[in-house]
């Protein structure tokens, strides 16, 4: 039986805001087609700051399990309060449910390395993985740092550890894959 992504989507955010006012932060769904923006939230204590959230969700929640990343969710944050949050559904509906708190400069970054490291893997004969950036995916694994990392959220995006996992940045610094055109990290690679 074919999963209903409308269903998948309506999960996801509905847990991310659930799971934000447990947090202390008071979420609100935006109306569809606000580009970018699936949640505002404000901070109910201490200095009562705005975050916009992308939501992104699957079914499935193994290491494997990917999250498709057209072009909006791949573009570089507008301030430092822009965050994604993906939900992982697990199959069986008394599972749990896991979450991964990502600053949006981090998905940019790690969708483009994990692509551009996929399409231009050592040992892999050139024209056998052809798929564009366009239509890149990125692995449950790939953020897995981030899991339940509900505390970054008190702080700027931009101040935000890392979490990716160490190969990345190796990778990051190979000519084969590179970071994307005007990323903020271009000329000055955080370490990780």
């Amino acid at each position: 039986m074919a999963v209903d992504t409308k269903q998948t989507k309506t999960i996801g955010e509905h847990y991310a805001c659930s799971m934000l006012a447990r947090h202390d932060w008071a979420p609100a769904l935006t109306r569809d087609g606000l580009a970018r923006t699936d949640i505002l939230a404000v901070q109910t204590t201490g200095q009562r700051h705005t975050i916009e959230v992308q939501v992104k969700s699957i079914r499935g929640t193994s290491p494997t399990a990917s999250w498709p990343l057209g072009p909006n969710s791949q573009s570089r944050a507008e301030h430092d309060r822009e965050w994604f949050i993906f939900v992982a559904i697990d199959h069986n509906p008394l599972g749990p449910m896991r979450t991964f708190i990502v600053p949006r400069n981090h998905v940019a970054a790690a969708t483009w390395i994990e692509h551009m490291h996929w399409l231009t893997e050592p040992g892999i004969p050139a024209g056998t993985r052809n798929t564009g950036i366009e239509r890149a995916r990125t692995s449950l694994a790939t953020f897995s740092g981030y899991e339940d990392r509900w505390d970054l959220l008190l702080n700027s995006a931009d101040e935000a550890p890392v979490l990716l996992p160490p190969a990345f940045r190796t990778y990051a610094l190979e000519a084969r894959v590179g970071l994307p055109s005007g990323h903020p990290w271009t000329g000055r690679l955080p370490e990780w």
